[in-house]
């Protein structure tokens, strides 16, 4: 039984053509559910002969397919000619409708057969599509495989030939790791991009969630700006915890961002740290927060204020 249903609905479904002893069969049941519904409509109408075997044909033919719906048709035109529920007998009148039933049948046979081929080419479009689709992810997740080892052996060979000038290894460990951080939020999503906020999320979490604050919408940024943000972001990160805001008890950071015009701009706000007493000359880091977002049009501006470092970022969002 449950072969039966299964095979109903795949031939339903235009999967697969059911047994012809299914179609014969279910042809057969319509055939006599629609001679039991003329025989209903002539206590009201005698004069209705052909049109309840329409709906046999339909069902029949989308189950069992077009030659078990061209015997369906066949059989509900001859049932409605020799079998009468009043006086009337067969008349001209009667092989006249008879040919506009077998029209319309025939129409409507070329009909579902139609709408079966497209829904069987669309199977096969979609099966190929799903099976492209976990190729590329399987390449994409080699490729992502392949650069984080990379990744790992740049940053093992720098290791090795700065081992001696742990000043040098101290500016570069850091980046390097906030480069990996990011490559993993962006490979989460397949390699497109992550939201601002999992990006800051990921640079401000080992500080403590109670000392800073993220206001914006969510936001979603391609790579390569995400790659660029998430080194400002730790260059800024680093220094609120060695000079800022989480280097004291009571210090805060707020951070916020907008997106206007296909612009976004960041705030990020220290307060409550030590007063910037003595500000030295431009390193690295600096260079660094000043050059990022150049490639999308875009500035970081620094202020030292008494209340903590002020730092605004604008730059124009890709559409890609």
């Amino acid at each position: 039984m449950r072969q039966w249903f299964d095979d109903f609905r795949r031939g339903w479904q235009g999967i697969s053509q059911p047994p012809l002893s299914l179609g014969v069969g279910f042809a057969t049941l319509c055939l006599a559910l629609s001679t039991a519904a003329r025989w209903g409509l002539s206590l009201i109408r005698p004069d209705v002969f052909f049109t309840p075997y329409i709906p046999a044909v339909f069902f029949a033919t989308a189950v069992g397919g077009g030659r078990v719906g061209i015997a369906t048709t066949l059989a509900g035109g001859m049932l409605g000619v020799t079998v009468n529920f009043g006086d009337a007998r067969a008349d001209f009148a009667r092989f006249a409708l008879l040919a506009i039933f077998w029209l319309v049948c025939g129409l409507m046979m070329w009909g579902v057969d139609h709408y079966r081929s497209i829904a069987a080419q669309q199977r096969q479009i979609s099966k190929r599509l799903i099976e492209e689709e976990e190729y590329r992810r399987l390449i994409v997740a080699e490729l992502q495989h392949r650069l984080k080892n990379k990744l790992s052996v740049i940053h093992a060979v720098l290791h090795q030939v700065l081992e001696k000038e742990p000043q040098v290894w101290g500016r570069v460990d850091p980046r390097l790791r906030a480069l990996s951080v990011a490559d993993d939020l962006i490979a989460r999503v397949d390699g497109s991009g992550c939201d601002i906020r999992d990006l800051l999320l990921s640079e401000l979490a080992p500080y403590g969630h109670v000392r800073f604050n993220l206001n914006g919408e969510s936001l979603f940024l391609p790579s390569k700006l995400a790659v660029s943000l998430s080194l400002i972001f730790h260059e800024l990160a680093t220094n609120a915890g060695k000079y800022g805001a989480f280097s004291s008890a009571r210090g805060l950071l707020q951070v916020s961002w907008t997106l206007s015009d296909g612009r976004l701009n960041v705030i990020w706000d220290e307060t409550e740290g030590p007063p910037v007493e003595k500000i030295g000359t431009a390193g690295f880091g600096t260079k660094l927060l000043k050059s990022a977002l150049r490639p999308f049009d875009g500035k970081t501006e620094i202020t030292f204020l008494k209340t903590g470092v002020h730092c605004t970022m604008q730059c124009r969002v890709p559409a890609s």
